[in-house]
Order: structure tokens, then C-alpha cells, then sequence
């Protein structure tokens, strides 16, 4: 079934045309090894769902520091050894017709093996260790270290840098009252996530796409909401950033049991109309429906996809009939 949609319309962020309005999530794969290389899989993995029409394709959380990976199989960007790598992730991406973009990302307290580090001393529920409180010191290194995987990053040839400050992970935990009680400066709940946008936007081309992800709301009566969290990329020079990623949840479990397909979705509107930024949305989507809507009802710009793709990364090439299938493929298009 073909269909004429909003999802299928361009969108200009900065000075790229994205051809439409889909985004694949960064969704962790887990399937390097201790280097952080890039390995077959993602090759192929993320050139085939660039195949299947997505505007905008978004590789998984990358980590900036061995000590700040998710798990011991993250992607890494710490090294100049990743370039080469990553920069075949990003020509396939771009060979196959999309913007290519990758999350860099410190996990902070959520991170695996040694010298686990934190905005407090606070352990995290489920986790063994308690993080040691940053010093200034390694505050200012961490920031170095998201600068030089920018820096990388372009290296690497990618169209945008997004900047992971969701989900419970070290830029979201400084802007929680759950694991920062710091009295510096870097108890200001914005000052880690600013500074870091700043080193970023120090060498990052400024032809090219910046985008934050964000958790609206941590589902826990201590926590941020949505208008703590709009007060606090108030406080942010924001002036080249081109798009607020909106996500929710991470640093805590969360007080709710169950979600509703396209859950985000409201944060990212209220973003959208008080900080007048453009905003992605999503959340738990099923088809295209949702996402077509919440295009209509401004509640965002552009729409993520997660879970859909990696069921059906050709989903989106047999429901707009826009989006131009690949010519090896072309005989398996069903005709209306």
C-alpha cells in the first residue's frame, strides 16, 4: 500500500536538504569488541536501513572514552584508530542516499569496568560500584574528550554530531537532582551540558548539523520534568544547535509501568513551541501513522524510528511511494 504523506516531505537543517522526515533512533548494537572498531556488521547494518529510504541515519552511541562505554562491545570514538571505520559507516550512509550523523557519548555512572565516574558519589540502583565524584579536573578532560570525537567525527565524514545527553548517561546525570549534588559550578544543573555543546561547536564545521538528545522527563516526583528540563536548554547557548532529539527515562527506574505508542511525543511539541527549535520526535511507534500525525499537529519536525527498522528496515519503501527503491530490488515492488 502507497500512500502521499508529510513523513515523505524535505526538511532543511542547516545546509543539508534531508529528503524526508524519517530518522533511524541510534539504537546500540553491541557487536564491536574491546577496540571499538567498526566490524562488518555495522556496515552492513546501517547501509542497508540508509537502502531503505531513511532521511537521516544515526549511529548508535559511540563512546568517547574506553572508561565511558555502555558495555565492553560500544562502538568507540576515543581513538584516531576509529576513524578510518567509522568513515565507512558514514560513506555507505551517504552512498545510499542519507544524511549520516553519530551520537558521541560518556556513560558516566551506567559505565562498565574501571574508574567509573559520576557528577556525585551517588550509586546508581542495580550497579555494584559507586562512582567516584569528578574533579574539575576530570570534568575538563571528559569535555576534551567530547571536543576530540567531535573532531573525529568530521574526520570520519559525518554530516552531524549529536551530542547524547539522554537516558541516564553522564551529560543527563549533571542535569538530574537524582546523581548530582554538587556545589560548584557543576551543580548548575545546565553547565556540563552547555560546556560541552561549546567544545563541540569550537571545531565542528559550521556547515554542518548539531543535534542534542535529550530525556524530557525522568517518570520520578525527584526528578527533572519537561519543564525543567525546557529551563535548562534555555540556560544553554543553543545557537548552533539545529535540532533537539527527544527522548525521556534512564537515570532511574522509572515510576511507570507501560508507555503508549508515540509516548515523547508531547515533550518534543512543548520543546518545539517554548525553545521555537526544531525538534524530533517518536517513542514506541508501530507504523507510520502515528509519526504522519504528529507531523501534521507540529508536535515535532522530523519522526524516529527504532524498533520498526530493525523488524523492517524496507517498512518505509512499501508505504510512501516517494521513497525510490533500490535498483538491485526494484523487481520485489509490489505495484497498488
Amino acid at each position: 500500500m502507497y500512500m502521499n504523506t508529510k513523513l515523505e516531505t524535505s526538511i532543511l537543517l542547516n545546509q543539508y536538504h534531508i529528503k524526508n522526515r524519517l530518522v533511524m533512533a541510534p539504537m546500540c548494537m553491541y557487536q564491536s569488541d574491546d577496540t571499538g572498531i567498526v566490524k562488518p556488521f555495522h556496515e552492513a547494518h546501517y547501509y542497508m536501513h540508509a537502502l531503505g529510504g531513511i532521511g537521516l541515519v544515526m549511529v548508535e552511541a559511540t563512546a568517547i572514552d574506553p572508561n565511558g562505554r555502555i558495555s565492553l562491545n560500544d562502538l568507540g570514538i576515543w581513538s584516531d584508530d576509529h576513524i578510518k571505520g567509522l568513515g565507512v559507516l558514514s560513506s555507505r550512509i551517504k552512498e545510499a542516499g542519507s544524511i549520516s550523523c553519530i551520537q558521541i557519548n560518556h556513560a558516566g555512572r551506567k559505565a562498565v569496568g574501571h574508574d567509573i565516574l559520576g557528577p556525585s558519589s551517588i550509586q546508581l540502583e542495580g550497579k555494584e560500584h559507586v562512582p567516584k565524584e569528578m574533579t574539575l579536573e576530570d570534568i575538563s578532560h571528559t569535555i576534551k574528550n567530547f571536543q576530540n570525537a567531535a573532531m573525529r567525527a568530521d574526520k570520519a565524514g559525518f554530516d552531524m554530531v549529536e551530542i547524547h545527553a539522554a537516558h541516564g548517561y553522564l551529560v543527563s546525570q549533571f542535569m538530574s537532582p537524582l546523581s548530582n549534588e554538587r556545589n560548584d559550578a557543576y551543580g548548575l544543573k545546565h553547565q556540563f551540558l552547555n560546556d560541552v555543546i561549546q567544545a563541540v561547536k569550537e571545531v565542528w564545521p559550521v556547515e554542518k548539523a548539531i543535534s542534542v538528545r535529550i530525556s524530557g522527563t525522568e517518570y520520578h516526583h525527584e526528578g527533572f520534568d519537561i519543564d525543567d528540563v525546557i529551563e535548562i536548554l534555555k540556560a544553554c547557548d543553543l545557537d548552533r544547535v539545529d535540532i533537539i532529539h527527544v527522548s525521556s527515562g534512564g537515570n532511574i527506574r522509572p515510576n511507570v509501568t507501560s508507555f503508549e505508542e508515540g509516548y515523547q511525543l508531547p515533550l518534543a511539541r512543548k520543546i518545539k513551541q517554548q525553545l521555537n527549535m526544531k525538534t524530533i520526535g517518536g517513542g514506541l511507534l508501530k507504523d507510520h501513522i502515528i509519526g504522519e500525525h504528529a507531523l501534521i499537529h507540529e508536535d515535532c519536525d522530523m519522526v524516529f524510528y527504532g524498533r520498526l527498522l530493525l523488524r523492517d528496515p524496507f517498512y518505509f519503501l512499501r508505504h510512501i511511494d516517494s521513497l525510490e527503491f533500490p535498483t538491485p530490488y526494484k523487481r520485489g515492488k509490489l505495484t497498488p
